[in-house]
């Protein structure tokens, strides 16, 4: 094996389950089983034109939002198990996401351990909820009234 191979396997973060991601993780490695999808469509973005689609994954635990982006977009199948590794999560509206792009590996996977659709939980990891982009107010606030007390 090659010393970059070295360095890409043994930054593989271990297996997780849904109900356990958090917010803003990067390399995460789950097995799941893709609930629903939709069909590719182009967004507008800061970057210009992007392709995503959008699919529900769930194993044991729980059930996770997907957005997949790019040449990923519209590859996974309905029903099926899947490994996915190298993906990270977003939150909107105190949600955890979990992102699949360029770098993400899929894979379809036969694993017995994943529950049918039937059987999967509606729980969903869940997220702090935070103001604008997460960072903290400062200096003065509103105290009603209109009385502004310095913090």
């Amino acid at each position: 094996m090659s010393e970059k191979s070295d360095i890409i396997n043994s930054s593989s973060s271990p297996k997780k389950n849904i109900i356990d991601l958090k917010d803003g993780e990067e390399g995460v490695h789950i097995t799941a089983r893709v609930l629903e999808t939709s069909p590719p469509k182009v967004i507008q973005t800061r970057k210009g034109p992007r392709t995503i689609s959008n699919a529900v994954l769930g194993d044991e635990t729980g059930r996770v939002n997907a957005t997949l982006w790019g040449s990923k977009a519209g590859t996974l199948e309905e029903d099926k198990v899947v490994d996915i590794k190298g993906a990270w999560t977003t939150s909107y509206r105190g949600k955890v996401q979990i992102n699949i792009g360029r770098s993400t590996e899929v894979s379809e996977v036969d694993y017995k351990e994943v529950p049918s659709a039937e059987e999967i939980p509606e729980d969903q990891p869940t997220a702090p909820n935070t103001r604008g982009f997460g960072s903290r107010r400062r200096g003065f606030y509103r105290q009603g009234r209109g009385i502004y007390r310095r913090k």
